[in-house]
C-alpha cells in the first residue's frame, strides 16, 4: 500500500512535505519523497491519496477495557465473561477509531484482555495492539480487589506475577495506593503493600523480562514505588490526607532513573474543578507543570473505563497539556514516540520510518498547529491494515 500525503510527521515536529509512505505487510518499508517512494512501490499497489497529515498512531498508556466509563464502571463486572469479552472487543474499536493503534490495558478480570489482544493480534477484531497486564496485584480487600488479585506476602505477591506472566502479561501492574473506584477499600492518598512486597514483586517481574506499572496516588506510595524500581508510575498525584505533597527528592530520582509518569487525563479535564474545588484543582495542574518542566518523562494515558471516561476520548485530552503551556510538537510525542519508548515497544511503533510497525494516522489539517486536528480521523492503518 502507498499513502501519498500533504505532510507527514516523521519525527518531533519535523513534516515532510509532499510525501509518501510505502506499507508492506505489517511494516513501513520506505517513506521519502513522493516521487522517490512511487518509484519504489511499482504500478500495481495500491495506493491511498489525503489531502492533510499522516502520523504515526497515538498511544494510549492506561486504559480498562473492563470497564465500561458510566457512572459505576464496577456495576458491570456482573456479567459473565463472555458478555465482558464481546464488550471489550467493542471498546478495543473505539479506541481504534479514535486514532490509538497502541494501548495498555492495566488490570482486568479472568485473562480477558489477553484474550482480545490475541483476537486483534489474529486479525479477527480490528483494535489497537493491546500491552495487557492481566489482574492487578492488590491486598485483601484493597483497591479493585475485585478484579480478582489480592495477594498478601511475599510469597503471593511472587506468585500472582508468575499467573500473569505465564498467562501473556506485558506489563506487570500493582496498586501501590487507594483509589476512588473502590468505594469500600483504602483511600487514596494511603498506601497497600510494604516495602518487602513490593520489592518482591518488582523483582519478580523484572527476572521475568517486564515492566511494572504502579498505581500511584498517594504521595507516600509514590516514593515507595520508587524505592522499588517499578517503570511507570500511574496517575502520580502526590495526595495526603490533608492535601498535596508533591516531593522534590522523590521527583529527582524519578527523573534521574526515567521512570515515566503515565497520567490519567480525560477529555472531561475542565471540570476538574468543579469535581474538586478550584484550589484543589489549581495545585493539581501545577504539580503536572512542575513535573513536565523539571523534566520528567511525562507520558499520555486516558483512564479509559473509569467514571465517566470513554474510549474515543484521547484527542479530546491532549488539551489539557496546551492548557498548561506544553507546546503542541511535545504533546504529540508524548503520545506517539515517547510513550512507546516509556512502553518498551519504541523500536517496533510510535515514529514513522523504514522497519517500523505500519501504525498510521491519517487526519485532516496540521496537529503541530492546532491539536484539534486529531479530532478529524479519516483513516487509521493498524500493523499494516486500513481499519477506519
Amino acid at each position: 500500500m502507498l499513502i501519498i500525503a500533504d505532510r507527514i510527521l516523521t519525527a518531533t515536529g519535523t513534516y515532510l512535505e509532499g510525501g509518501a509512505v510505502l506499507v508492506d505487510g505489517d511494516g513501513i518499508a520506505a517513506v521519502g519523497p513522493r516521487a522517490e517512494v512511487v518509484r519504489q512501490a511499482g504500478p500495481d499497489v495500491r495506493q491511498l491519496v489525503h489531502s492533510g497529515t499522516v502520523l504515526p498512531g497515538l498511544v494510549d498508556s492506561h486504559v480498562h477495557l473492563i470497564f465500561d466509563g458510566g457512572t459505576d464502571p464496577v456495576a458491570g463486572l456482573g456479567e459473565s465473561d463472555e458478555v465482558l469479552h464481546e464488550r471489550m472487543c467493542r471498546r478495543a474499536e473505539q479506541l481504534l477509531r479514535a486514532g490509538v493503534t497502541t494501548a495498555r490495558d492495566l488490570g482486568d478480570r479472568g485473562g480477558l484482555a489477553f484474550r482480545v489482544a490475541a483476537d486483534i493480534e489474529a486479525g479477527r477484531l480490528a483494535g489497537p495492539r493491546i500491552l495487557a497486564a492481566g489482574t492487578p496485584a492488590t491486598p485483601p480487600g484493597g483497591h479493585c480487589h475485585f478484579l480478582g488479585g489480592e495477594v498478601s506476602g511475599v510469597t503471593a505477591v511472587r506468585e500472582l506475577v508468575r499467573r500473569n506472566v505465564e498467562a501473556g502479561a506485558a506489563v506487570i501492574k500493582v496498586m501501590t495506593s487507594g483509589g476512588g473506584l473502590t468505594k469500600d477499600g483504602p483511600r487514596s492518598w494511603q498506601s497497600q503493600f510494604s516495602p518487602e512486597e513490593l520489592t518482591a514483586l518488582v523483582d519478580a517481574a523484572h527476572a521475568a523480562g517486564l515492566p511494572v506499572a504502579a498505581h500511584a496516588h498517594g504521595a507516600d506510595a509514590i516514593a515507595e514505588a520508587v524505592a522499588a524500581g517499578v517503570d511507570t508510575l500511574e496517575h502520580c498525584t502526590w495526595m495526603t490526607e490533608n492535601g498535596f505533597d508533591l516531593r522534590p527528592d522523590v521527583l529527582r530520582r524519578i527523573i534521574d532513573e526515567n521512570i515515566a509518569v503515565s497520567l490519567t487525563v480525560s477529555p472531561h479535564w475542565r471540570m476538574l474543578p468543579k469535581v474538586f474545588g478550584e484550589e484543589r484543582a489549581a495545585i493539581m495542574f501545577d504539580q503536572v507543570r512542575q513535573m513536565i518542566e523539571a523534566g520528567a518523562n511525562v507520558i499520555v494515558g486516558t483512564d479509559a473505563g473509569v467514571q465517566r471516561t470513554g474510549f474515543d476520548g484521547l484527542p479530546g485530552a491532549l488539551p489539557f497539556y496546551a492548557h498548561l503551556g506544553v507546546p503542541n510538537d511535545r504533546i504529540l510525542d508524548m503520545t506517539t514516540r515517547g510513550c512507546a519508548e516509556a512502553l518498551g515497544v519504541g523500536d517496533l511503533t510510535g515514529r514513522i520510518a523504514p522497519g517500523m510497525r505500519a501504525d498510521l494516522l491519517l487526519v485532516d489539517g496540521d496537529p503541530l498547529r492546532d491539536l484539534a486536528a486529531l479530532e478529524s480521523v479519516r483513516t487509521v492503518v493498524a500493523a499494516g491494515r486500513v481499519s477506519a
